[in-house]
């Protein structure tokens, strides 16, 4: 059955439960292929002789071309149709990571990798868009707390599964896994997910296509490179102003062009902007605490890379949990208290967190990390639904592309601030503690261990326990800033959100308008069985 045999918008598609199945396996799978390398990445600079800034890149490209490609995808995905975006995508991911599993330089892995990231930028908007098309009203809020939860699962996924593999096997296993784990989310998309013809909204915005992508990648790699440059150094000032430019220049080509890439007046909508806006300050506060905290569990608690993995439990457990019920949440309360709530609650692990010491027993951890994940499953669904909701549907895709476009920019914006934050803490608290540290030991806390394996027992361990001790420290001063950040979120959602937010025809009428005028059209239509598919620029 096609999509065109569609029922009333009411119960949705027949095949939409399976069909969600399908859309959470890819987005496990893109979340795994996103977070699994990070425990190889001490492998990676033992094979390949990859320097420091080699592993950086190794481990940026993936995101630089992911973020920046995510508009343009969304857009050529409503053209296309949505699941042959998503096909193609998880195709480009599984043919990506094999070459990357046989690269014999850092610069091939570097650009497989970035290939990688243009694969996951079709599946990512492509997985919404499409829950967004099969469910009716009713029944969508519930199919985007399950999509969320499913995010849970591959947070905590991908490390688990890196180190349990380079327990046993060599670094390019953490690839060769990704290939069986996409062929099986490729078959069951292609058996699950009813077809979604796209359709043609005048001709393809060219410029648009060009100013965003650059853009975006100029504005990645300007918070991704401005810790190593510095904030303040002549390359990343250039860099800040040409992102700015192209930025500008974007929005101002997609306000008089006919047939816009993305409607930049949807920004003028205060529910849409804020909703966007909090799923950025969520991923901020979430890659800033993982920053150091993975580092804490490696090098302070000397956790294997899967016991580190394993210890991300916690957090998964409970996003999953909370997630997949925030529906009922929202419905009761409404999805600005859900919201706000989520991010106190998040606001408030993060807090627990920075009192860790270099001693503070697991059950302590999991507990604060399990307040963490529970407050952002109560943040993600409302949040996701909320924008989607504040948009014409045949909008959903532009939406679908910005919210993954803003949660990918705060996350690379919090490993960066954090980062710095953490880095130059780190350097002040060891100097305190142990003037006469070499050099090297204050660059990092891996560095610190590093120098203390040259050292004799004695010196060597006075400095590892400096080291350990200044970054946890460090790591605390972090985390802290973090939590500040979520509980001006939950703060914001509070001023800014809306009760209950306007939900939206697939015309862009707000729900309520009389039947039978003209803006009701498209809706008649559904009820008959043509269900609209979303595009951009209509």
């Amino acid at each position: 059955m096609s999509i065109e045999d569609t029922p009333a918008p009411e119960s949705g598609h027949p095949r939409r439960r399976p069909a969600l199945a399908a859309l959470c396996l890819a987005l496990v799978v893109t979340t795994i292929d996103n977070t699994v390398l990070n425990t190889a990445l001490p492998a990676l600079a033992e094979a390949l002789s990859a320097s420091t800034a080699d592993l950086q890149w190794i481990n940026n490209a993936y995101t630089l071309v992911f973020a920046a490609m995510l508009i343009t995808a969304g857009s050529l995905g409503a053209r296309l149709g949505h699941r042959r975006a998503l096909v193609g995508g998880l195709t480009v991911l599984a043919l990506a990571s094999a070459s990357a599993a046989l690269s014999g330089s850092t610069g091939q892995l570097i650009a497989f990798r970035a290939l990688m990231g243009l694969g996951a930028a079709f599946v990512m908007p492509a997985t919404l868009s499409i829950i967004v098309a099969l469910f009716g009203p009713r029944e969508r809020g519930r199919a985007i707390a399950v999509w969320s939860a499913t995010a849970g699962i591959g947070i905590v996924a991908g490390p688990v599964t890196g180190g349990l593999l380079l327990d046993h096997f060599a670094w390019s296993s953490v690839f060769w896994v990704n290939v069986p784990l996409v062929v099986v989310a490729l078959t069951a998309a292609l058996l699950l997910v009813p077809a979604l013809p796209g359709r043609r909204a005048g001709r393809l915005d060219i410029p648009g296509l060009l100013l965003s992508a650059t853009g975006l990648a100029a504005l990645v790699d300007l918070v991704v490179q401005g810790p190593e440059r510095g904030w303040l150094s002549a390359g990343t000032v250039v860099e800040a102003c040409a992102a700015a430019a192209l930025l500008t220049a974007f929005a101002c080509w997609e306000l008089r062009t006919a047939h816009p890439m993305v409607d930049v007046r949807l920004f003028a909508d205060r529910t849409f902007s804020v909703a966007s806006g909090i799923l950025g300050i969520t991923f901020f506060a979430l890659f800033g605490l993982l920053f150091g905290y993975t580092q804490y569990l490696q090098l302070v608690h000397g956790f294997s890379p899967f016991e580190a993995g394993l210890g991300a439990l916690p957090f998964a457990l409970s996003m999953a949990a909370t997630a997949a019920t925030s529906d009922r949440s929202t419905a009761r309360f409404g999805p600005r208290n859900t919201i706000a709530a989520g991010l106190a609650v998040m606001a408030a692990g993060l807090a627990g967190l920075s009192f860790v010491t270099a001693g503070t027993p697991f059950a302590v951890l999991a507990l604060t990390m399990g307040a963490v994940g529970a407050g952002m499953g109560l943040v993600m669904a409302p949040a996701s639904t909320a924008s989607m909701a504040a948009v014409p549907r045949e909008k959903a895709p532009m939406a679908s592309s910005v919210n993954s476009v803003v949660r990918e920019l705060g996350g690379a914006l919090g490993i960066a601030v954090i980062g710095t934050v953490v880095s130059a803490s780190y350097r002040s608290h060891l100097a305190a503690a142990l003037p006469g540290a070499p050099a090297r030991a204050a660059d990092d806390l891996t560095s610190a261990h590093l120098v203390a394996a040259e050292l004799l027992p004695g010196p060597a361990g006075q400095l590892i326990a400096a080291a350990n001790e200044a970054f946890t420290a460090a790591m605390d001063r972090g985390t802290l800033l973090c939590a500040l950040v979520a509980l001006l979120g939950s703060a914001a959602a509070l001023a800014r959100l809306r009760r209950r937010p306007i939900t939206r025809t697939p015309a862009g009428t707000p729900a309520g308008t009389p039947a039978g005028t003209p803006d009701q059209a498209p809706a008649r239509a559904l009820e008959k069985g043509e269900v609209p598919v979303p595009s951009h620029g209509e």
